[in-house]
């Protein structure tokens, strides 16, 4: 389980992204990973998931 803060994210558009706080990497989200409701900012906890782009956050919850 990962631990991240969320950078950015767009609810209109239904994706954003984390920062982990481990690597410093950043790892997009899409609306359909998401199983708490986030905000830019909140603190969350997630797994990663090979996408079509490179790992994704999936199972993104506020922490």
């Amino acid at each position: 389980m990962n631990t991240g803060k969320v950078k950015f994210f767009n609810e209109s558009k239904g994706f954003g992204f984390i920062l982990d706080n481990e690597s410093g990497k950043e790892y997009f989200v899409h609306i359909s990973g998401l199983i708490d409701e986030i905000r830019e900012d909140d603190e969350v906890t997630f797994e990663l998931k090979e996408g079509k782009k490179g790992l994704n956050a999936v199972d993104v919850r506020v922490a």
